[in-house]
């Protein structure tokens, strides 16, 4: 679970109810037909521009950035230089009972035990990392969406709203209460966009980034499992894909 999406998430909210609470009540910011026409217009919007396989499934991704799946490069890299110091001491068959939580690296390593070509594993296992990319990027396209549109159905809200307050313009009391009304709209949109949506399409496009690279390194690491290569010199080459601060403290617990 991702602490800094839900501590943001929840300190975001918390902050504009407290300003809210600071200088009034709660109650005169909550307007349900003001909710309605931003939340249920913006993914009535989004329903429109996708079909619904693909919008339900977009949804599924945008669970990503609370729930990171996809275990760390570093742990990555470690796993796979103990499966090869195993195939050099017992061979790849030995590898047929070994449990590895990555689903991606345990069906890598399924298709080097049943004896394919490394070519053939290569290609396999890049053909999912694209469909992973595609997949995600429909999650992310669908979050961007709702973050542009949710301040326009917060504007189109507004205008409802001065619609019928210039309705009521021979009653001077109901204008400010209508006014009030009509701008809650256009809150509710900033809100949704700017601490909801718009936040949630970059995080999901970080988890993509994480997740395509230990794609990758699991791809290079059974290449070279599959090539013969020593553990240490696998170890050592799938550690390039690391940042240089994860580099620097891998080589100083060589050391140590």
């Amino acid at each position: 679970m991702d602490i800094a999406t839900i501590i943001g998430a929840v300190a975001g909210f918390a902050l504009i109810v407290g300003s809210i609470m600071a200088g009034g009540t709660i109650s005169a910011f909550i307007d349900v037909p003001s909710l309605l026409i931003v939340v249920g217009g913006s993914i009535s919007a989004a329903m429109i521009a996708e079909r619904m396989p693909n919008f339900v499934n977009g949804f599924k991704v945008g669970l990503n950035a609370i729930f990171n799946r996809s275990p760390s490069v570093e742990t990555t890299i470690a796993t796979i230089a103990e499966l090869s110091t195993i195939v050099k001491k017992s061979g790849i068959l030995a590898l047929e009972n070994q449990v590895i939580p990555d689903k991606f690296l345990a069906r890598g390593v399924r298709f080097a035990v049943d004896g394919m070509p490394a070519e053939d594993v290569r290609s396999v296992l890049r053909s999912e990392l694209v469909t992973m990319k595609q997949r995600h990027k429909r999650g992310q396209k669908l979050f961007k969406f709702l973050a542009a549109t949710s301040p326009s159905m917060g504007m189109i809200g507004t205008l409802i709203g001065l619609v019928q307050m210039l309705q009521t313009l021979n009653d001077p009391s109901k204008i400010g209460p209508a006014m009030a009304i009509a701008l809650l709209t256009t809150m509710y949109g900033a809100v949704m966009a700017f601490l909801l949506f718009g936040p949630l399409a970059t995080k999901l496009e970080h988890r993509s980034s994480e997740e395509a690279a230990n794609m990758i390194v699991v791809i290079e690491g059974i290449d070279s499992i599959l090539r013969g290569e020593n553990a240490r010199v696998v170890k050592e080459k799938l550690e390039g894909f690391l940042e240089p601060k994860a580099r620097a403290n891998s080589e100083t617990s060589k050391a140590a």
